[in-house]
């Protein structure tokens, strides 16, 4: 009997994504001149239009290499896709972890005005780490709904502490943070409250020499109150395996972080929460509702119900692989999770079947999934309805 009611139980709160939009490629590897195509980043612009962006890895997978920062555009919430455009080109270097946000609280740009977060690199993660190579912080912002693109602005040493004198005379930070990235996935702004206007991108780094189990990587993010003027570092998160983060703003001037462990010892995200915007962390937990593989997920504030966050999260919901996507939504503010929509599930167990995603907001319940799938062979696009 107790059984029964918890298949009932489970049953009524694991759905089957009924998409509107379902799996519409939007990059295919092999195709547009990029080898493959990976990490995907995902807004909604005020016209209604989604901006979709990813990394355009010119000759093959790795993550390093000639890497590009490439866009489309949908006009129809989802259903069909723009050619290519290339956004950001580091020459044959690196360019990635693409964190898109629109500001929409700029007196200057009443229409809004989009920022492209991203970082460079030199060499590989490994490399860096250990100090023989570095990351920088940029940005590019776009008043034409990303038409077009101004020059780049360099915040590195806004927004890390890089201890190599020889790349850079500023980089003489004692933190000695090394390898770096924003989120990736989307950046977000606040809406309302203390913070309102605020910008904060999730990011990561490690810290000093290489430690066993990555115990040397932290989460932390950056953030603007000046639209882009100046940033300021926030706290970093206190648990050590911090990686790939995603913010979320909660009522109260709270903040979210949502964080892949990469020690890999708990197979459960971290969560943080900050109540004065995110510039400190007042708690740090496992969440072991939210079971990940040491793998990226999306976190997305939808709205409000009843005062608190309506808050979407996805990710590989696999223990042990990237598979399983699943979309839950939580009307607690993250404290239950009680809709559960599968994006993706192997029939076989295929390898990476489905791995990074990012969530948009298309509609008052619709919710846009961009995702990683098949072996990192195409990033696809998916809108659920949410039935709440």
């Amino acid at each position: 009997m107790l059984r029964l009611l918890f298949t009932l139980a489970f049953l009524s709160t694991t759905l089957l994504a009924q998409a509107q939009v379902n799996n519409v490629p939007v990059f295919i590897s092999g195709q547009e001149g990029h080898k493959s195509y990976r990490i995907p980043a995902v807004i909604g612009l005020p016209n209604g239009d989604i901006l979709a962006f990813a990394e355009g890895r010119v000759h093959g997978a790795a993550d390093f290499g000639d890497v590009n920062i490439v866009m489309k555009r949908s006009s129809d919430k989802g259903k069909t896709w723009s050619a290519l455009q290339t956004v950001i080109d580091y020459d044959t270097l690196q360019a990635g972890n693409a964190a898109p946000v629109v500001d929409m609280t700029d007196p200057a740009y009443p229409k809004g005005r989009i920022f492209l977060f991203y970082n460079t690199g030199n060499a590989h993660e490994h490399e860096v780490r250990s100090g023989k190579g570095f990351r920088e912080v940029w940005y590019v912002t776009s008043t034409d709904e990303g038409q077009t693109w101004s020059e780049p602005v360099n915040i590195t040493t806004q927004v890390h502490r890089p201890n190599m004198p020889s790349a850079n005379p500023a980089y003489t930070y004692k933190e000695d943070w090394r390898a770096y990235a924003n989120t990736p996935g989307h950046a977000i702004q606040f809406s309302d409250g203390k913070y309102r206007g605020r910008i904060f991108v999730a990011a990561n780094h490690s810290q000093g020499k290489p430690k066993s189990s990555a115990e040397d990587y932290y989460a932390h993010g950056f953030y603007t109150d000046d639209h882009g003027k100046t940033f300021k570092i926030s706290q970093t998160v206190p648990e050590s395996g911090g990686n790939e983060a995603m913010a979320a703003e909660l009522t109260n001037n709270r903040l979210m972080m949502n964080i892949r462990n990469q020690q890999g010892d708990v197979r459960a995200r971290i969560v943080s929460i900050s109540s004065d915007g995110g510039t400190t962390w007042d708690t740090t937990y496992f969440d072991r509702q939210l079971p990940d593989p040491v793998n990226q997920g999306s976190l997305l504030r939808l709205g409000k119900k009843r005062g608190k966050a309506i808050l979407a999260f996805s990710n590989a919901a696999d223990p042990q692989r990237r598979d399983n996507l699943t979309l839950r939504i939580s009307y607690d503010e993250g404290k239950t999770w009680p809709e559960q929509y599968t994006i993706a599930k192997s029939k076989n167990g295929e390898k990476d079947h489905a791995a990074y995603s990012d969530l948009v907001k298309v509609g008052k319940k619709e919710v846009g999934v961009l995702y990683e799938k098949d072996g990192y062979q195409k990033i696809v696009f998916t809108v659920v309805e949410r039935k709440k």
